[in-house]
């Protein structure tokens, strides 16, 4: 994938907040007590009992997605690896639109959720997530020959072009936070159908997804370069994890021992991630961690970390 910014990499990986240690793993189940009024936590012991793990997926090519029967993706993949290593043999998936993929595992119809999602403050209070997996960038599915010259975000703002935004997904928040008019999807199939029937002048996705989507359809759409949106003059730096409940918390440290040692292994992360178009480009820079982006000071982010946009 194409993009505009360049990472600097520490060498050492700051691992506070990264090494959970793994407890108590025949304890009883814990209590979902996060505040958000859902189901009975998850013990690693539940899992391995069962055999399988149910994740909740959006359908989002390349992150979490159906071909057949099979599930399959990115995020997938290094959920076997992650919870192979628990002992959970089997990943299985319960699709959902992209605004129910918390309140769903909440109410414990699923055990995590799978779906590349984005570390932001305001869902950091409705659940838990993971160290960061997967870095993100942004841009726009348009039609072929990119009519409207789309860039970055800021070419869309004050154009009276009408963008269209997964609900509840990152580009919604840029949107309202820009002014820029939108019209919300369910998922990247509506996305495409919006801009090729012209109710949308352009589908804003990140840039993997966008790439994968024009990739995917004989449509005459395209994607453009992907790019880091700049939001109120801040570079946006932003990643994905795996979703947890609040009261998961032994799930939560368990798959964060096991996602560790792949997080400081590039080769072993790309081995996982590249079959789905993911490059290091979508690496995590060493040292970034979920409870920085849960805090959401984007501007120290970058500073702290050295990522130029």
């Amino acid at each position: 994938m194409s993009s505009t910014r360049t990472t600097k990499r520490r060498r050492a990986f700051l691992a506070a907040g990264s090494v959970l240690t793994m407890t108590a793993l025949a304890a009883c189940s814990s209590v979902d007590d996060g505040g958000s009024g859902g189901g009975a936590g998850t013990t690693v012991e539940t899992l391995k009992d069962a055999g399988t793990v149910n994740v909740a997926f959006n359908g989002e090519k390349p992150y979490s997605y159906k071909e057949g029967d099979e599930l399959t993706g990115a995020t997938i993949a290094l959920d076997k690896e992650v919870f192979g290593e628990l002992g959970v043999a089997e990943v299985e998936g319960t699709q959902t639109e992209w605004n129910s993929l918390i309140p769903g595992l909440n109410a414990g119809r699923y055990d995590t959720v799978s779906a590349g999602m984005s570390i932001l403050p305001e869902r950091c209070e409705q659940a838990a997530f993971a160290e960061p997996t997967i870095m993100y960038t942004t841009a726009f599915l348009v039609p072929e020959g990119n009519p409207e010259k789309l860039t970055d975000w800021q070419s869309v703002e004050d154009s009276g072009l009408t963008i269209a935004v997964t609900s509840g997904a990152i580009e919604d928040g840029y949107a309202q936070q820009t002014g820029v008019k939108t019209i919300t999807v369910g998922d990247s199939t509506d996305g495409l159908n919006a801009v090729v029937s012209g109710r949308a002048d352009a589908f804003a996705l990140t840039g993997i997804s966008i790439r994968a989507l024009a990739d995917s359809t004989d449509e005459p759409v395209e994607a453009t370069d992907a790019f880091v949106a700049t939001i109120d003059g801040v570079s946006q730096v932003g990643a994905g994890a795996e979703v947890f409940r609040k009261g998961d918390t032994e799930l939560l440290e368990a798959y964060n021992e096991k996602l560790t040692p792949i997080l400081e292994d590039k080769d072993k992360w790309l081995e996982i991630m590249e079959p789905f178009g993911f490059t290091e480009a979508e690496y995590p820079p060493p040292g970034l961690t979920a409870d920085m982006l849960c805090e959401g000071d984007l501007a120290k982010i970058s500073d702290e970390l050295g990522l130029d946009s």
